[in-house]
């Protein structure tokens, strides 16, 4: 499998690395033995530009992109900006723009394209994801939603294949999205390289998002953010909500979609769940006085959105924190 991997000034140091010791790891594997039926991957890191410098200032070997023949894949790891603005101006950079125009050809002849982290929003700017379902790192979704919404995007995803394009969350979501290139030609050779790297698979990124810190991207979602917790054991009123944010049920419900993707009570949702999970980790309160305290009836409830929400239980939870306090 050719796989080319796209650098640009400025990268994410830690992406582009993980991507290549990632693919590497896994062709020493497979040589050794460990699963000899899978095909090698032919790893090239190619550049709009003759040199191609780090975020961190490291010299990157790049391969000029040629006129051959495309690659079988192309990987697009994370630009090294992780604010909205930074981001905004990288993205009008010409050699991004000139990416875009790539993405573009070598997909209409075939190649699956692949981003991880803010290496999404180049792939968006490309419109390949148009119409599509994406993931992006969870802190800058409000800024991805602006820019392409036309894009259905779910920021709670770790990873989303769709129609010939695969995007990866935030900044380590790019081992992720390298073991999905080797689980394509492998899985045996995948699951074997997670072992050697020490990796458990990750479905959501639901578990590390802070929701007022999404919510601060625009002042009426964070005032409806200041009500909810307010609210929270009391339960959800669309129209109390409205009244309190000193706007209409309808603006709200528009601007909660357009920032969050969210309708307000599924971000109310969302900000009881991150509650009983602070709670689970940092008190001795029993799962139905939590329960009692974020407004849902019985813990049996509590225990089931968890379980859908994060994909874990009470007692990973709680072991989790205990691991980590230790």
């Amino acid at each position: 499998m050719r796989i080319h991997v796209l650098a640009f000034d400025g990268l994410f140091d830690t992406g582009l690395a993980t991507v290549l010791d990632t693919l590497s790891t896994a062709n020493e594997l497979a040589a050794a033995g460990g699963e000899p039926r899978a095909t090698p991957f032919e790893v090239t890191v190619i550049g709009l530009r003759r040199s191609v410098r780090t975020g961190q200032g490291l010299a990157v070997p790049v391969t000029p992109v040629g006129r051959g023949a495309p690659p079988d894949a192309v990987v697009i790891p994370a630009l090294g900006a992780k604010q909205p603005g930074p981001l905004r101006n990288r993205l009008a950079r010409p050699d991004i723009l000139e990416a875009g125009a790539l993405l573009r050809e070598w997909s209409g002849r075939g190649t699956l394209a692949c981003a991880a982290c803010t290496g999404t929003f180049v792939l968006a700017g490309s419109a390949l994801l148009e119409g599509k379902a994406a993931t992006t790192t969870w802190w800058l979704a409000p800024l991805f939603r602006e820019l392409y919404p036309r894009v259905a995007l779910d920021e709670s995803r770790m990873l989303v294949n769709s129609a010939h394009c695969v995007t990866a969350g935030a900044a380590l979501a790019h081992l992720d999205l390298a073991l999905w290139l080797v689980r394509r030609a492998s899985p045996a050779l995948a699951a074997l390289t997670a072992r050697y790297l020490v990796v458990d698979p990750r479905p959501s990124q639901a578990a590390f998002v802070i929701p007022d810190h999404l919510a601060h991207a625009d002042p009426l979602v964070e005032r409806f953010e200041h009500w909810a917790r307010q609210r929270m054991a009391r339960g959800f009123s669309l129209t109390d909500a409205a009244r309190a944010t000193g706007t209409s049920e309808r603006t709200l419900a528009r601007r909660l979609h357009a920032v969050l993707g969210k309708t307000p009570l599924s971000y109310f949702q969302e900000l009881r769940v991150e509650r009983a999970v602070h709670l689970l980790q940092t008190s001795r309160y029993s799962v139905e006085q939590i329960a009692a305290q974020v407004g849902y009836a019985d813990g049996v409830t509590l225990r089931s959105l968890l379980r859908r929400k994060l994909g874990r239980g009470v007692r990973e939870l709680r072991a989790n924190a205990a691991g980590t306090a230790g």
